[in-house]
């Protein structure tokens, strides 16, 4: 069988601007006429680390922000993710070397890209077999331990891209504010995979959040601990016609963790999983605050609706251990 090889696509985290959120859905890649979830067949993902650093952090301090971000990532409970330094490396990310490569790239002209991840994948099985991650060095950057005024940390937007490297998209779960002039400001995140970056100094972003951990636990789970989440499924409609591109989110108010995905499929179908047994309240709701090609491939745009309001399903829905709740239906109805 002869194994094709394609680039599949880039991942940006950006600096004010809306992104390409997807509360915590994972990449696909079409193999046979069949989608196939984007991920590594073989760990622990062997990767590499420019041996040049930038003003403010030596090729020694980007190696240890990134061993830090792989460990927070290995030490999610319920998932089986592993990553292993394995050397020092004169080559740049994003070279088409067969390695995966992470470091320093000068990017002026991506003036509110902070850092990208890249991905080429198996045509044949679909998974990943190389990713490479880039900080744009036209910024400034910190790794001190408590962060430092006027530099973005390098641990947290590395704990981003290296979610993206695990094969994580987007999260929608978190709320921006327009700056005075342009851009957005983030106020509230509830993922390190929110596309928006903290602002710099801001050392936040090195914990991952409810979300992150229930799409790790869905690409790479733990078989001894799958029977202790459970999982929440159902539809979104409008007048009896399903709902595409909706985004649902579920609350426990228990813990307070947010978890949310998107209806994409022709049915108007949603499933989220990685969730904690108990009561959850479940919303639903547009995304109409920006440029739909930032949420959603293009094929698919011409068929999301934003004319709805948001919408909380009429009871709580108890999630089971270890299995999914009886599936729901939101009716949402046209603003």
């Amino acid at each position: 069988m002869t194994r094709a090889l394609s680039l599949f696509l880039v991942v940006s985290l950006v600096l004010g601007l809306p992104g390409s959120a997807r509360a915590y859905q994972t990449y696909g890649v079409r193999v046979n006429g069949r989608v196939v979830v984007l991920k590594w067949g073989q760990q622990p993902v062997r990767y590499y680390v420019t041996d040049r650093g930038v003003s403010g952090v030596r090729s020694d301090q980007f190696r240890a922000a990134a061993e830090r971000a792989f460990s927070t990532w290995q030490g999610v409970e319920g998932a089986s993710a592993a990553a292993q330094f394995v050397g020092f490396t004169s080559a740049d990310p994003f070279e088409d070397d067969g390695r995966v490569t992470l470091g320093f790239l000068s990017r002026p002209d991506l003036d509110r890209v902070l850092g990208a991840t890249s991905f080429l994948v198996d045509n044949v099985t679909g998974e990943i077999v190389e990713t490479d991650v880039f900080l744009n060095s036209s910024f400034p950057w910190s790794v001190a331990s408590g962060g430092e005024s006027g530099r973005f940390d390098v641990e947290s937007i590395i704990l981003h891209e290296t979610g993206h490297l695990f094969g994580l998209g987007h999260s929608a779960i978190g709320e921006t504010e327009l700056r005075t002039g342009a851009g957005r400001r983030v106020i509230a995140s509830e993922a390190v995979m929110f596309p928006i970056a903290f602002s710099a100094g801001n050392i936040n972003g090195r914990e991952l959040r409810p979300d992150d951990l229930a799409g790790l636990r869905e690409l790479y789970p733990e078989s001894a601990s799958a029977g202790n989440m459970g999982a929440i499924s159902g539809r979104v409609t409008k007048n009896g016609q399903a709902v595409i591109g909706a985004h649902v989110v579920a609350f426990n108010p228990q813990t307070g963790a947010l978890v949310g995905n998107f209806t994409v499929d022709q049915q108007g179908s949603f499933s989220i999983s990685g969730l904690e047994p108990g009561p959850h309240i479940v919303r639903v709701e547009p995304i109409d605050d920006a440029d739909l090609d930032s949420f959603f491939d293009d094929p698919l745009i011409p068929q999301v609706d934003v004319n709805f309001g948001v919408t909380y399903h009429d009871r709580l829905v108890v999630v089971p251990k270890g299995g999914g709740a009886e599936s729901i239906e939101i009716k949402v109805t046209a603003k």
